[in-house]
């Protein structure tokens, strides 16, 4: 298993990624909203894993909850699973509660699926399947 992004939640995704890109020196991908989640996100390459940046198109949406109580600033972490749905029902016999009990759509044409942080110490995980 391997990182496949860090998840950065973000007032004003373009005046983040102007500030990344100048400080990282690249690109970031274009902007793509994700209606199941209520957020427009972007993504810089970082080495082998990406930072991904979330906006919230929503204020009740979970980012904007977020944002509201804690402000800019990670949010979760997502590893590269061949099977989302398969990593979330081993994390639920194993006692992890889960956010989502079956993957849904996420960024870049990816089925993605969360554990609650209470599984992993604090921590907010997405499993995310490798793009065709």
């Amino acid at each position: 298993m391997e990182v496949d992004h860090l998840g950065i939640a973000v007032h004003d995704l373009a005046s983040a990624l102007a500030r990344w890109e100048r400080t990282l020196g690249s690109a970031a991908s274009p902007p793509e909203e994700v209606p199941s989640q209520r957020v427009r996100v972007a993504f810089l390459e970082v080495g082998e894993t990406h930072l991904e940046f979330l906006e919230p198109t929503d204020p009740a949406s979970p980012i904007g909850r977020f944002l509201e109580s804690r402000g800019e600033g990670l949010h979760h972490v997502a590893f590269l699973v061949p099977s989302v749905d398969r990593k979330l029902a081993e994390v639920s016999a194993e006692g992890g509660r889960l956010i989502d009990s079956l993957s849904r759509p996420g960024a870049r044409g990816r089925r993605v699926g969360f554990v609650h942080p209470s599984a992993f110490g604090g921590v907010l995980v997405e499993f995310v399947e490798r793009g065709q």
